[in-house]
């Protein structure tokens, strides 16, 4: 499982006597390749393919395969609203594979020991259908997470504090809806603060870096992705923020419109309307990432405050990771990897 690989090695962060000026962060081309960061490594996604680089005590250990998408089997999958709940749940399966990958080239004595869920499966299955159930378990496990802190947890909370049921249905939204966003804060800071965690964080920031380096057109050397910022206007880790604000809305409208009260019930309506608001969300990162005005920069601005917490700088070996990762998804016809394309 994800949360049981263990500590893996510490090294240096980046640092200079003068940092070089950063560039400006808009640019004239937008890419829709994206990454996500691993334990001692770098996922890069492009149009085609995707690519793994997790640097071990051996050096640089790659991994490539050819995408296959559902929208091109089943065209209504690439609809938009309906779109942005197959990426998302697609990304975490392919987010997770990648991630316990990463996790099994650590050395043994940081990979740490499988729980007792794990070993059961492991028992049970053979290696590859084991491999396969300890990645689904994890990301059913995950889900049941973040629907048990952003869901369940604020509308209970919501409920002791309105004991007396004084609150009108508008209020009782809105404080839902702040307790959703104090609690992914909260949590994004206290992950922060673990030191394996700092390290991803850091190749995240290694990540964002070399995006930005290749969206300016510059050739992707170590020198020239190491000037560029780490607060990208198209970070995943941002969707998230952006999907509990349009939750707040959602669900707004929603009890407008159909008032509810019961506790359970209204946990059971946010729970049925999870899809519509990733649905909606994802439309509005895909909007605001192929725009360059005052309206998408507010939009994009909650997210890339929250940057500030998932991302840290790397260090000269994180960004050749990135570096590497990302030429082996670039795709040889020019700007056809082109955001929105």
């Amino acid at each position: 499982m994800a949360n049981q690989v263990g500590k893996h090695y510490a090294g240096k962060h980046f640092q200079e006597e003068e940092q070089p000026m950063k560039q400006e962060e808009s640019c004239s081309f937008r890419t829709s390749i994206g990454g996500q960061a691993l334990m001692e490594g770098i996922l890069m996604r492009g149009p085609k393919k995707q690519a793994i680089v997790c640097r071990t005590q051996d050096g640089l250990v790659e991994k490539t395969e050819d995408l296959k998408l559902l929208k091109d089997k089943y065209p209504v999958f690439g609809l938009p609203l309906i779109r942005g709940c197959v990426i998302f749940i697609d990304s975490l399966v392919k987010g997770m594979k990648a991630l316990t990958y990463s996790a099994d080239l650590l050395p043994e004595d940081q990979q740490g020991e499988p729980d007792k869920l794990d070993q059961w499966i492991e028992a049970h299955f053979s290696e590859e259908k084991a491999q396969k159930l300890i990645i689904i378990t994890a990301v059913v496990l995950g889900v049941i997470l973040s629907v048990g802190l952003f869901v369940f947890l604020p509308t209970l909370l919501v409920r002791l504090i309105n004991w007396k049921q004084s609150f009108s249905l508008p209020v009782i939204n809105l404080l839902e809806g702040v307790l959703r966003v104090i609690i992914l804060l909260v949590y994004m800071y206290l992950v922060s603060k673990v030191k394996d965690i700092k390290r991803v964080f850091s190749y995240h920031g290694a990540e964002h870096k070399t995006i930005f380096c290749y969206e300016h057109g510059n050739p992707l050397t170590v020198e020239n992705v190491r000037r560029e910022s780490r607060f990208h206007p198209r970070c995943g880790t941002s969707f998230l923020l952006v999907v509990v604000l349009v939750s707040i809305l959602v669900n707004l409208l929603f009890n407008v419109i159909f008032p509810i009260t019961n506790v359970f019930a209204r946990i059971g309506c946010h729970i049925l309307l999870i899809p519509i608001v990733v649905g909606i969300s994802y439309e509005i990162n895909r909007w605001c990432g192929a725009h360059d005005n005052a309206l998408s920069a507010a939009l994009s601005a909650p997210g890339k405050w929250l940057q500030h917490i998932t991302t840290n700088e790397p260090d000269d070996e994180m960004i050749e990771c990135a570096i590497r990762a990302m030429e082996l998804v670039i795709p040889e016809e020019k700007g056809s990897d082109a955001w929105g394309s």
